[in-house]
């Protein structure tokens, strides 16, 4: 199969062209500055030949697109739309990848892939967009929604975090957002499932299975690179204001994932502790 990644370059779209060309498939590896997705001219001469395009071009900045919310929804919400028309023109798959931010967040159980939509976000709000421009451009799309990651290629929260208690000697999290906190590594092997398996057009969930919250996720980030786990202390959303609001609950199901033959993420915590001496570079 040849594939399209866009946005390569980045934390997710690395991984992802490692794993389809680990798998053997021939993949076109498209950064920022290979290819613009808001380029239509761009995209007709770059889509044609692929068999899929893999588009983990975003804008990924959460508060600031509060403040810049044409710039969050050119890349968010038009280009989608955009790389979804030249693939159904070169007759190849789309896989749009989005995030738990298109729900409201007010849950207590798993998110279905087909719950209604409600963002509270500018970031969240675009990127609902992002996935109707992208169906409405090509009927043969997938949306893969994740949530909640890291990895080795780029920053993320637990590189972050660590180096703040390392230098602080302590921190403190909230512990009332609730989510799956997932290793780009195993996003990258769902899209890969899905495109080997040739699961129909659809919406799925690429998350680790269970659920905990940044403070408890943060507990194991510590205890991962040898600090004690006291070091962490619990605090609330209202007590550490964002410009743009957080989901409370961000976990999602899997349901469409068993039913295409594709075997969901196993559980967070597993995940993390295969994860992390690679992303925290131990």
């Amino acid at each position: 199969m040849r594939v399209l990644v866009t946005g390569a370059g980045g934390m997710l779209g690395q991984d992802v062209v490692t794993l389809l060309r680990e798998r053997g498939h021939e993949v076109t590896a498209a950064a920022r500055a290979d290819l613009d997705v808001l380029d239509t001219a761009a995209l007709a001469r770059a889509v044609p030949g692929h068999d899929a395009v893999v588009n983990c071009a975003a804008y990924t900045a959460v508060d600031a697109a509060e403040t810049d919310e044409e710039a969050a929804a050119d890349l968010n919400a038009v280009a989608p739309g955009y790389i979804g028309a030249a693939c159904a023109k070169a007759g190849a798959r789309l896989v749009q990848v989005s995030t738990d931010y298109v729900f409201a967040g007010d849950a207590t159980a798993p998110y279905a892939e087909d719950a209604p939509l409600d963002p509270r976000s500018v970031y969240g709000r675009t990127k609902a967009q992002g996935e109707r421009t992208a169906r409405k451009a090509n009927r043969d799309t997938l949306v893969v929604r994740t949530a909640w990651l890291y990895g080795a290629g780029g920053p993320c929260f637990p590189k972050t975090i660590l180096k703040l208690a390392q230098e602080r000697g302590a921190v403190s999290v909230v512990d009332d957002q609730v989510g799956q906190p997932t290793w780009t590594v195993d996003v990258a092997r769902v899209i890969a499932d899905l495109l080997d398996v040739g699961a129909p057009a659809g919406t799925y969930h690429a998350t680790s299975s269970g659920s905990t919250s940044w403070y408890g996720f943060t507990r194991e980030v510590v205890s991962s690179a040898g600090l004690d786990r006291d070091v962490v202390s619990a605090t609330t959303s209202a007590a550490f204001v964002r410009p743009a609001p957080r989901p409370a609950w961000s976990v999602l199901g899997h349901g469409t994932l068993e039913a295409a033959g594709v075997r969901p993420i196993a559980p967070w915590s597993a995940r993390w502790r295969a994860a992390s001496a690679a992303v925290l570079g131990l």
